[in-house]
């Protein structure tokens, strides 16, 4: 076995974990596996010869890289999608630093373990909060690494945890954690028959009295638009099913709604509200460039 193979195999055994992390620290799928590839090039490329724990060396590159990853979306919230949108499935390979075909559990089992709740919080957080929070209570990196991740003292980072603490105690709610679940399973079962055009589900999804707003962008005339009622916003979802086969579920400012990005382009966002019946009461959608810019969003794994 030469070098490069054994490098190989020993990345690939902290793969999970360094994705785990990333995850974590990032909220977005896409983000963390561009995380974990950006890791394995940084190790290709780096004397190694004295690192005697790899997998904490690892930790510490791909904390730094997803550091900066939150920075820089935190600075371009003009830019609010980039290049977080995951490409197609049958577009990953299985190469060092990309995500492995065929394991489709990988996505699910982060999302759970996650959850919906804590990602909407971990979201209101600082870069920094959030890097010493996950880094020590979720993953028991000794406030002294985290700290030298983040090129702060020790006793700044152990604050920076403490405050990340409070506000993640603090919310959401259990009930809020419900209701989140509760939308992401309306909002997924839409999205896919909107997808399959599947008119039956979609009308047993809305509400008799549902409404459906677009803002002028989002129609050719160029004048907003305001449905009422389940023929009317039903077929106006059929009418869009091939724009939501590119389409994803996400975090929209808190709440799971449904955004269109071509080529990683954001174009067309779909905020839902969602009743405790499990029927969607309202669609609002939203093409307006500025309005679109000041969202928060967050892709969810389907």
């Amino acid at each position: 076995m030469n070098d490069n193979d054994w490098l190989t195999g020993a990345f690939e055994q902290h793969r999970d974990h360094l994705r785990g992390v990333a995850y974590r620290l990032l909220g977005s799928m896409s983000d963390a596996d561009d995380a974990v590839q950006d890791t394995w090039l940084r190790l290709t490329s780096a004397d190694t010869s004295e690192v005697q724990n790899l997998g904490g060396w690892l930790t510490t590159v791909v904390a730094r890289v997803s550091l900066n990853i939150l920075r820089t979306r935190q600075r371009r919230r003009e830019d609010p999608v980039g290049d977080v949108w995951p490409a197609p499935a049958d577009q990953r390979g299985a190469e060092p630093g990309t995500s492995p075909e065929g394991a489709p559990e990988d996505e699910a089992v982060l999302a759970d373990s996650v959850g919906l709740a804590l990602i909407v919080v971990l979201d209101t957080l600082t870069p920094s909060e959030r890097l010493a929070f996950v880094l020590h209570d979720l993953f028991a990196m000794p406030f002294t690494e985290v700290a030298a991740v983040l090129g702060r003292s020790t006793e700044a980072t152990r604050q920076l945890a403490s405050r990340a603490r409070r506000r993640v105690r603090g919310a959401p709610s259990p009930d809020r954690a419900a209701d989140l679940s509760r939308q992401r399973e309306v909002v997924s079962a839409f999205l896919a028959a909107s997808r399959g055009g599947d008119l039956s589900t979609l009308v047993g999804l809305l509400d008799t009295d549902v409404t459906l707003t677009a803002d002028e962008f989002t129609v050719p005339g160029g004048k907003a638009m305001r449905l009422q009622g389940v023929p009317q916003v039903s077929k106006g979802a059929l009418l869009a099913s091939a724009r939501s086969r590119q389409s994803q579920v996400a975090l929209v400012d808190g709440n799971v709604g449904i955004v269109f990005a071509p080529a990683g382009r954001l174009q067309v966002v779909l905020t839902m509200t969602v009743s405790a019946a499990r029927t969607i009461t309202a669609i609002e959608v939203i093409a307006d460039p500025e309005r679109l810019r000041r969202l928060r969003l967050a892709v969810l794994p389907e």
